[in-house]
């Protein structure tokens, strides 16, 4: 009885994926893409929903300078590996909200 109610809960548990804690420095990612990933102003994409290995590597590609945009790598430049981590996380883990 004790093993069926074990695997019961290991199964249950298994299914269940943590949503990602809110970043710290999402504030000034969220100026322009929104807090949601759904971007507040006409040119800037959307990055709710987009997958998290794309995210990160964006993003360190913005913060070593290989992709030359200079309001991006100013964002990104200070942040460490694990904010890079935690910000694509979180972006990937949100719905999109627009088709």
């Amino acid at each position: 009885m004790r093993l069926k109610l074990a695997l019961v809960l290991l199964l249950a548990g298994a299914s269940c994926v943590a949503a990602p804690v809110r970043p710290l420095r999402l504030g000034l990612c969220a100026a322009c893409h929104g807090e949601d990933g759904s971007a507040t102003q006409p040119g800037v994409p959307d990055l709710a929903g987009q997958r998290e290995d794309y995210l990160r590597a964006a993003l360190e590609q913005y913060r070593d300078g290989r992709r030359d945009v200079a309001v991006m790598r100013a964002a990104v430049g200070p942040l460490a590996a694990a904010e890079l981590d935690a910000l694509a996380a979180w972006y990937a883990a949100q719905a999109r909200c627009r088709p």
